[in-house]
């Protein structure tokens, strides 16, 4: 049997790794096998670009750049540790995927969605998470929770509200041309009206 794939999208602060935790003890309750990754990284590779792509000590790099360094990671990460997980029949929910380079480097870098599609099809052709659930609350909640959670800022958690409006905005856009697809879930609520929200929807997936 084939396993699902869930990609988890949304700004910074919008709490995709908390509920990353939740969906897979959901899952799990349920008896199914899950893998729980993140991008940039999920391999050694992806890893040492991820520690490259947030480091705030490197001198700026090109929008051109940071997409090419995105998607050699992602194509590393899906053939060496996504696609096998699926087809051992395992459930992957990997903390970002495609979807967040149409909305950091296509929108908020400028470089427009042609470009990070070419990038997609060449590098990831016909791929595409079996569910995508976008984590959306306002750019000023989203900060004021990377600034309470405290830690080192990286490079991205270091732009204007401006770049993260239109991030949001990018991911909101395409969540509309797809419903089907994407789950938008107001992360501004409680976290317990949001995971129901997300059981739900693990309802619907499991039975489909």
């Amino acid at each position: 049997m084939i396993g699902k794939f869930i990609a988890l999208e949304g700004g910074e602060g919008a709490g995709k790794s908390t509920n990353a935790q939740f969906i897979k003890q959901q899952l799990e309750a349920r008896g199914l096998e899950v893998l729980l990754t993140r991008e940039p990284g999920g391999t050694p590779l992806g890893e040492k670009v991820r520690a490259i792509l947030l480091d705030t000590t490197l001198p700026a790099m090109t929008p051109t750049t940071e997409a090419l360094l995105m998607f050699a990671a992602r194509a590393e990460h899906y053939a060496q540790v996504i696609a096998p997980a699926l087809a051992a029949g395992q459930w992957v929910i990997s903390d970002r995927f495609v979807d967040a380079s149409f909305a950091y480097q296509g929108a908020a870098r400028g470089l427009g969605s042609n470009k990070i599609a070419e990038l997609a099809d060449w590098t990831l052709p016909n791929v595409q998470a079996d569910l995508t659930l976008v984590f959306d609350l306002p750019v000023e909640v989203g900060m004021m929770r990377v600034q309470a959670r405290g830690g080192v800022i990286d490079r991205f958690e270091q732009e204007p509200p401006a770049f993260f409006e239109q991030v949001r905005q990018a991911y909101l856009e395409r969540a509309v041309k797809a419903p089907s697809h994407y789950c938008v879930l107001d992360a501004s609520q409680d976290l317990s009206a949001v995971q129901r929200v997300i059981a739900e929807q693990l309802d619907r997936l499991c039975l489909g």
